[in-house]
């Protein structure tokens, strides 16, 4: 996992592993998005940051990311579970606050980013798993072509209790390579 916790840079957007300076930054960039919260597995939202916050850090098989556009903590990212004997890692617990989202392609270039980080370090597999009530995340790991592989039903409860269906997308290294030519 260490190999994929690097300072990742494409211009004037960073990711940075994710470190106590981002935290208070972070928090701010969710409070910009009330509603989007509503749709994920967890709040980060005033109360709920904190326990998140404890959550992420009780969890070791995560590697973490701060997302920075023009010198601004805008959200973060992270690689989830990195199983290098099988060479899979997922892209996920993504969120970008609403004034980067649609700016200067902040949301692809960092997924490229990622994507193309990952593939450096001998995974061959990017899964990403979506709330099929997620259409913009949908549409996103799409134009990336990553492919739709099904749909987990009632396979997760979020925060405010509603049974979710999760999507899932995958990305092998010889369909971004295609594409990347």
């Amino acid at each position: 996992m260490s190999g994929l916790c690097q300072l990742l840079v494409d211009g004037d957007l960073r990711l940075e592993p994710l470190a106590n300076q981002h935290v208070e930054p972070l928090r701010a960039a969710c409070a910009r998005d009330t509603e989007i919260w509503n749709i994920y597995p967890i709040s980060m939202l005033g109360e709920h940051f904190d326990k998140a916050m404890e959550e992420f850090h009780a969890t070791t098989s995560w590697v973490r990311f701060a997302v920075l556009w023009r010198d601004s903590v805008v959200g973060m990212s992270n690689y989830i579970n990195p199983d290098a004997r099988n060479h899979v890692v997922e892209i996920g617990g993504t969120y970008v606050e609403p004034a980067a989202r649609g700016a200067a392609g902040v949301n692809t270039r960092m997924k490229r980013l990622m994507i193309d980080h990952a593939f450096a370090q001998g995974f061959t597999r990017i899964e990403f798993r979506v709330d099929a009530r997620n259409l913009r995340s949908q549409a996103a790991v799409r134009k990336l072509g990553a492919v739709h592989e099904g749909t987990l039903r009632r396979n997760r409860i979020t925060w405010t209790g509603y049974v979710r269906d999760t999507c899932v997308f995958g990305l092998l290294e010889s369909d971004w390579s295609g594409r990347r030519v």
